[in-house]
């Protein structure tokens, strides 16, 4: 099991800047895609972006440009800048691991980011 544990969230204001981070521990070996996902209040759980092991990123139209994920191997670390933002980011940002087109294998507990207009 891989535990995933964010930090980072905060209330913002639009147009300001959070710098998300979520720290893997356990069995990570076999982790190549790891991402973000978010989640406002009576909606769904939707994709943000993901990382592979080597560093290709993907990321949802809705935050390209402003946000940029990364990670640290070494440290079992994922991050997510997000800059430019906007109150329509506002959610509970989840970190995930072992992300494939079908599936999450784990999810972090969430953390909230609140912009603020």
């Amino acid at each position: 099991q891989v535990q995933l544990v964010e930090s980072g969230g905060g209330l913002v204001q639009a147009g300001g800047s959070l710098r998300l981070s979520c720290a893997a521990s356990g069995s990570s070996f076999a982790i190549n895609v790891m991402g973000w996902y978010r989640q406002a209040p009576g909606k769904q759980r939707d994709f943000v972006a993901t990382i592979t092991r080597s560093g290709t990123t993907t990321y949802t139209d809705s935050v390209k440009g402003r946000f940029t994920i990364s990670r640290d191997n070494a440290r079992n670390t994922v991050y997510l800048q997000m800059d430019s933002l906007k109150p329509e980011d506002t959610a509970v940002y989840y970190c995930a691991s072992g992300i494939t087109s079908i599936r999450v294998i784990s999810w972090g507990q969430g953390t909230q980011v609140t912009v603020s207009s």
